[in-house]
């Protein structure tokens, strides 16, 4: 048998579209379906984080019978022309170059403060992974349309003066089976997607055309995340919708830097709907993280404190656990922040001490007072609890 050399020639580097094409999982977090999700979702955010900073406030979203996909927002437009700066074409920096994006000054005040999206990975690896993607941006009088098949760019940029309605960014692409290994998107996960971007994101409007199911669906929840805790309670909450609101700053550590963090929570007790959930700068948490320690750690607290004061305990009672208190707890979480830890590409669950830190202390004197000053409620769920 041939010994293989193992020499200084046998170190290579992947290049352009390949960095993605050959390895999504390192960017998408997995080669099949998931990956493929989040490809479109990382579209789908650029839109969203553009209506969030107040341009636009309707997004066409289209599952195409082949399963492409097509994303369509009434925001600024991308900026594609030449950037003297870089000395490069935006439209290379934002779809050719990974690592490249207007996204990176959050925390200085500068465009997208509390953006969703991967921070200058999203567009580029999207398109990498794409059988081919056709952009359309209207902007400053024009409309500039790109071309892109496997990851390489066909004729260029190209530029016309054009007199439009509104500016806005139109993407179609579809993901490549070379490169995930099942390219199907459903209607079920772009229906739940989509409704979950409605709530964290109130009044904007998705409207969702889908040629495979044969729908046309709207998602639009003008009251947020109280709002969507009213539909999942039925009018069976036995405590009134609580919704509280905050912002502050701080940092993680004394060596990191500050940031800005804002939250949202709504929460009722309800005997038979108990749900958490969580969203961090529009994205959800499936594994929670930070807010939901916050969230078990100041409610598990204040409870117990509750019934240790009014002696509601009977003698030799075991301590209760958060589970007593999540089996009739119906609580939607919806911070921002403009430095986040995530535990990885994906954004499943974050990390921040401080994030944690915040919101449990904010809920702790929140509930400490309404325990007070709404003793039926309290006790209400000190009996249920127990």
């Amino acid at each position: 048998m041939e010994q293989k050399t193992y020499d200084n020639q046998s170190i290579s580097s992947l290049k352009g579209a390949d960095r993605v094409r050959l390895r999504p999982g390192v960017i998408f977090g997995s080669d099949g379906i998931e990956g493929c999700q989040h490809s479109v979702f990382e579209i789908l955010a650029n839109a969203i984080d553009e209506a969030r900073e107040g341009f636009g406030s309707v997004i066409n979203v289209i599952l195409h019978a082949d399963h492409s996909i097509t994303i369509e927002d009434y925001g600024r437009g991308i900026p594609l022309d030449y950037n003297e700066i870089e000395g490069r074409y935006n439209w290379e920096l934002v779809f050719c170059e990974l690592y490249a994006g207007g996204k990176y000054n959050n925390n200085e005040g500068d465009n997208y403060e509390f953006s969703l999206g991967l921070n200058g990975l999203g567009s580029c690896a999207t398109q990498y992974s794409s059988e081919y993607m056709d952009v359309r941006v209207c902007r400053d009088g024009y409309c500039y349309e790109l071309r892109f098949e496997k990851g390489e760019n066909i004729g260029g940029l190209k530029k016309y003066q054009y007199s439009y309605k509104s500016t806005g960014t139109k993407i179609h692409w579809k993901p490549d089976k070379e490169v995930f290994t099942d390219i199907n998107i459903s209607t079920e996960y772009m229906q739940l997607i989509l409704k979950k971007q409605a709530i964290v994101n109130p009044g904007l409007k998705f409207i969702y055309t889908d040629e495979i199911a044969s729908i046309r669906e709207e998602y639009i929840y003008e009251e947020g995340i109280t709002g969507y805790v009213k539909e999942l309670a039925q009018s069976k909450n036995f405590t009134e919708v609580v919704f509280l609101e905050n912002e502050t700053k701080g940092q993680d550590s004394l060596d990191r830097p500050e940031y800005k963090l804002k939250f949202q929570i709504a929460f009722c007790f309800c005997n038979e709907t108990p749900v958490l959930e969580y969203y961090h700068n529009s994205s959800y948490l499936e594994y929670g993280g930070s807010p939901d320690k916050a969230v078990k750690n100041a409610f598990l607290y204040s409870v117990d404190k509750y019934l240790k004061t009014e002696n509601l305990y009977n003698k030799n009672e075991k301590k209760i656990s958060f589970t007593d208190i999540q089996d009739s707890l119906i609580l939607v979480s919806n911070s921002f922040s403009t430095i986040t830890s995530y535990e990885n590409q994906t954004k499943k669950s974050i990390t921040n001490k401080f994030i944690q830190d915040a919101i449990q202390e904010y809920l702790k004197d929140y509930l400490h007072v309404y325990f007070i000053e709404n003793k039926d409620e309290a006790n209400k769920i000190a009996k249920q609890v127990l």
